[in-house]
């Protein structure tokens, strides 16, 4: 092959190549989602007789373009110590630049040791520092991106 014919395929290669790139930058979001929060948290008693953390986490997506939401994976971390893992597979469509919810259930995992002082504080009403932490996947023209969710907040359990 003459150079003069590589230099030739090696620069359509490269364009195309600059095309795709630009054309994969163009289909993801342009603002990240917005994690909101999480709200209307109860505590159940499962059916295992484990108790279950419930609420709806709140989102914002800025962008006009409509999306996908694919999964949650969110850890919560209850007063330093990993006390439930969330993991969701799910086909949500999100619409652009709105509010939307997910509703959210874990299954705590409370260590022996301090159950009985668990549910002491369950019951009265006992403060708690609560961390939410992970990423949530998101699909936008066939592509899944991961946004990132950190969120602490002090909350009140009731039972």
């Amino acid at each position: 092959m003459k150079p003069s014919k590589v230099k030739v395929i090696f620069k359509s290669a490269s364009i195309a190549a600059l095309f795709l790139l630009t054309a994969l930058y163009s289909c993801t979001p342009k603002e990240p989602i917005v994690f909101k929060g999480v709200k209307n948290i109860t505590v159940d008693v499962g059916a295992n007789g484990k108790p279950v953390l419930k609420g709806d986490v709140f989102f914002f997506n800025p962008n006009r373009t409509k999306m996908k939401l694919k999964g949650i994976s969110i850890d919560v971390i209850v007063d330093g110590a990993k006390s439930a893992e969330v993991k969701q597979t799910m086909d949500l469509f999100i619409a652009g630049q709105s509010d939307f919810s997910v509703p959210l259930a874990a299954q705590l995992t409370l260590k022996e040791s301090g159950f009985l002082d668990t549910v002491v504080g369950l019951l009265g009403g006992k403060k708690y520092d609560v961390v939410f932490t992970g990423y949530i996947r998101i699909g936008v023209h066939g592509i899944t991106i991961k946004v990132p969710v950190s969120q602490k907040q002090e909350l009140k359990l009731n039972l």
